[in-house]
């Protein structure tokens, strides 16, 4: 059985700093929040959230931690 996957208090941090970010998109809030909803429970990441955190990834204008979240995020999507 796979490890099950959590949020670092690293990565909750940078979560929260793009969650009272004024200039943060949608996107990478909503990554972010998926993120921090993460730290410490044991949640997984649904596909939508995930599709949204790969368009953060994607995304060239993304701040730094916006795509540290949504890797996060990504890292405990649910498997198929």
């Amino acid at each position: 059985m796979a490890k099950s996957e959590k949020t670092s208090a690293k990565v909750a941090t940078a979560a929260a700093k793009v969650l009272k970010s004024k200039t943060a998109s949608k996107a990478e809030k909503s990554a972010a929040a998926s993120a921090l909803t993460q730290k410490g429970s044991n949640e997984k990441t649904g596909v939508k959230a995930a599709s949204t955190a790969a368009k953060v990834l994607r995304d060239p204008k993304a701040s730094k931690e916006a795509k540290t979240a949504a890797a996060s995020a990504l890292t405990q999507k649910t498997k198929k």
